[in-house]
């Protein structure tokens, strides 16, 4: 093909493109996006696509390098995709490409005489390859509605070609039908040779509607081989060619859904936080967080102020200043001792397992009404711990002076000054029961509180 009549064809093309890219923006409606969500996935979005496309193949690439021939033609390519999108940034997508690659050398570049070579051309019978597309972003990102984009291309493929080769003699080489053994099929003649390549390429989309794009790009593609202008460098290089190309491409599926590569993901994030849906959510939250601290502020409330919650108080009204216990009830009268150190009238003595200095919950209520009379009343208390006869001397008095300690722990948290509260370690001193029998010893785990 001669540069006129490639002019002519890609004229030809453009007008054709004009002609269906307005047809598309005249009969295509937009998509509805309010629906989709950040976190959706895939299937709110329309993820496939199909294009064609056309242009020019030449035997040279934009990176430069080594070539066989000097001189290259501007040939015409056609080709065809199918592309899933996999993310708005990225997709697989399967191309293949047709046309043919010529070119030529100047007289004597290509050998001596008769024999050197004047030109080739290769016939292109298909270029197939599965090649992965990263959207790079759009240049109006920062708006809503990107319209334009850039993307770039990488993959592997397949491809079949038949060079002819032209001496300066016009002798005329062309080996299609006759190719056998590595580069042809394995036993019988094939016409074309196979082998494989690697497509880098990269371009710029614009969207003309919600279902199509007008593409432009363009793609280099490097062989795996030495043959494609059938030339051989002794396997010093290898062949490539390119193809720069123009395209449209049609977005499949529903058109109550989305394009997923031209969606915005902040834009959706924006307009889910923006859901009336999820606003009124938050506010029937609230308002739970709401009952759900009133709650608490009824579980706290003291009418009678003797520092037991309504909700658990058995007695309420309690005369302000009177002792009441846990449950909000008055305390019995504390009677007193004549003695400088007597025991706390009205209180139980608090037990204890064997080996163990840890209170037992029995024992709340009886240091709960201690502690309330200490808060109420002040003064002072000593608390003696006492321990069985088993084990050494030395370990029991250890043993009662923790339980001793563990009692005035409780006392301290619950609101007594510790200043307030002794303890002392008697071991096995002053026995309550005989030590000669588990009865008698589980009583002689104890604590007894005296008042000073």
């Amino acid at each position: 093909m001669n540069y006129s009549t490639l002019k002519k064809s890609l004229a030809l093309s453009l007008v054709a493109v004009t002609g269906v890219a307005t047809l598309a923006v005249a009969q295509d409606a937009p998509a509805t996006t309010s629906s989709t969500k950040v976190f959706g996935g895939r299937q709110q979005y329309r993820t496939w696509s199909i294009g064609v496309n056309g242009g020019v193949l030449a035997p040279i690439v934009a990176i430069g390098g080594s070539n066989d021939f000097n001189k290259w033609d501007v040939n015409l390519g056609y080709g065809l995709n199918i592309r899933k999108q996999l993310g708005h940034s990225f997709g697989l997508e399967l191309n293949g490409v047709r046309g043919k690659v010529s070119g030529s050398n100047d007289a004597g570049l290509a050998g001596a005489g008769n024999n050197a070579t004047r030109e080739f051309e290769t016939e292109l019978q298909y270029a197939v390859d599965l090649r992965g597309v990263v959207n790079l972003g759009s240049i109006d990102f920062l708006r809503r509605e990107n319209s334009v984009g850039f993307f770039v291309t990488a993959g592997a493929g397949y491809m079949a070609y038949s060079p002819k080769l032209t001496l300066a003699n016009g002798t005329v080489i062309d080996n299609k039908g006759k190719y056998t053994g590595p580069v042809g099929d394995t036993h019988d003649a094939a016409d074309y040779i196979k082998g494989f390549y690697i497509p880098v390429g990269a371009g710029v989309k614009f969207k003309v509607s919600e279902r199509v794009n007008f593409n432009l790009g363009y793609t280099m593609s490097f062989i795996d081989a030495d043959n494609f202008d059938g030339v051989y460098a002794k396997g010093t290089t290898k062949d490539k060619f390119s193809y720069g190309y123009a395209g449209l491409e049609f977005s499949l599926g529903s058109s109550a859904k989305p394009s997923l590569e031209w969606s915005n993901p902040l834009a959706t994030m924006y307009d889910e936080l923006k859901d009336p849906t999820l606003r009124q959510e938050v506010e029937a939250l609230k308002g739970r967080v709401t009952a759900v601290e009133k709650s608490v502020e009824d579980l706290k409330k003291d009418t009678d102020g003797d520092g037991v919650a309504d909700q658990f108080d058995k007695c309420p009204g309690t005369p302000a200043g009177t002792a009441v216990d846990g449950s909000g009830c008055p305390l019995p009268k504390m009677v007193a001792d004549s003695t400088a150190t007597s025991n706390v009238t009205g209180f139980e003595k608090i037990s204890f397992d064997f080996n163990s200095s840890v209170l037992k919950t029995e024992s709340y209520p009886t240091l709960d009404k201690l502690s309330s009379v200490l808060r109420e009343n002040g003064g002072k208390v000593t608390v003696n711990g006492y321990a069985s006869s088993e084990g050494t001397a030395a370990y029991n008095v250890k043993l009662s002076k923790d339980r001793a300690n563990s009692v005035k722990t409780y006392l301290v948290n619950s609101g007594v000054n510790a200043s307030q509260v002794a303890t002392k370690g008697n071991g096995e001193a002053n026995p309550i029961a005989s030590n000669d029998t588990e009865e008698g010893r589980i009583q002689n785990r104890r604590v007894e509180t005296a008042r000073n």
